[in-house]
């Protein structure tokens, strides 16, 4: 059972900048987003990581059926009835 444990542990991510992780996370971005951007700024530096930044906007900008086609694109399940902010909600918690 150990082997199990321990190979659940290594396939889980690495975050390397466990600060801008968490800053990024309370600021509603998804767990894959928030250790991507943290783990890129503690590989290449804070600063050239917000200088090439991204232009996404925010979720609440977005249409319903935009929303709908990123939750499907996620591979999201049990999506196709919620109202907008509860799809919000589940994008940034998937």
């Amino acid at each position: 059972m150990a082997k199990k444990n321990a190979s659940k542990e290594s396939d889980a991510p690495q975050i390397k900048d466990e600060e801008m992780y968490e800053a990024l996370r309370e600021d509603g971005a998804s767990k894959e987003k928030a250790a991507r951007i943290s783990n890129a700024a503690a590989r290449d530096g804070r600063s050239e990581v917000g200088e090439r930044g991204g232009d996404s906007g925010s979720y609440e900008d977005w249409t319903v059926e935009e929303l709908k086609d990123r939750a499907k694109e996620l591979d999201l399940s049990g999506y196709s009835d919620l109202r907008k902010d509860e799809l919000i909600e589940k994008l940034r918690h998937h």
